[in-house]
């Protein structure tokens, strides 16, 4: 079974070949120094049979030459790793939309939420939540079923800014039998920078590390195109899929 490629993984992996290149450097010297000894001793009128020392010579030889293999595949790794991170970068500075359920706010620029029902409700509150699950704001929801945009100032219910953080997102759906209505979210943020963890990328949004996989399209800040930004201008497409 092959296991995924991950910085732990390639890591370990690296660890294993230079032990194994350390063991075979001492075994080799020890079979040389034993080889010695016994040509030393070995009768001159009755000479020792060579076939055993070159099927020896041989095998220590295809050892080494796999882990010199080992070797050059640990350092491509390394690269496909760095390339992957030095890729994502490109990301940096610009604006995503991402699947979650949490986002951050900084109590000044206007946060879109996206939230779609699987069903016609009678009755839906969408809720912002800070972290410790207390309410800040809530609003009457979409009760259709599909998507819909919510476009939330960064204000809690009495009109105050909130703090910068992250916040969460509720919605309350009953259908007509009283039984909750799924629904799934969309949010947007601005990425600010790149880590990885186990192997996986992971955009920098907020206060949050969201995974690529996760990352529906990314786009350039609205403010730049507005501005006439000279590399906004030919980047004039909606987004980026990713």
């Amino acid at each position: 079974m092959v296991s995924d490629v991950t910085v732990n993984t390639a890591l370990n992996q690296q660890a294993r070949t230079e032990a194994a290149s350390t063991s075979l450097a001492d075994d080799f010297s020890q079979f040389l120094t034993l080889l010695t000894v016994q040509l030393q001793n070995q009768d001159p009128l009755s000479p020792m049979e060579t076939t055993e020392f070159t099927n020896q010579l041989v095998a220590f030889s295809g050892v080494e030459q796999q882990i010199n293999t080992n070797q050059k595949l640990d350092s491509l790794v390394s690269m496909q790793l760095g390339n992957v991170l030095g890729n994502s970068l490109g990301y940096v500075g610009l604006d995503a939309s991402y699947v979650s359920s949490e986002f951050y706010a900084d109590g000044q620029t206007p946060n879109t939420i996206n939230y779609a029902l699987d069903g016609q409700a009678i009755d839906a509150t969408l809720r912002i939540v800070d972290e410790s699950g207390t309410t800040v704001f809530e609003t009457p929801a979409e009760k259709s079923a599909g998507s819909h945009e919510f476009v939330w100032d960064g204000t809690d219910s009495f009109g105050n800014p909130v703090e910068p953080g992250t916040y969460g997102i509720r919605l309350d759906a009953l259908d007509i039998n009283d039984n909750a209505v799924g629904s799934s979210f969309v949010v947007e943020g601005r990425i600010r920078g790149v880590e990885t963890q186990d192997g996986l990328v992971f955009l920098l949004i907020g206060d949050r590390a969201v995974s690529t996989g996760n990352i529906l399209n990314v786009s350039q800040p609205k403010e730049a195109t507005q501005t006439g930004d000279p590399e906004a201008a030919d980047n004039t497409g909606e987004g980026t899929d990713t």
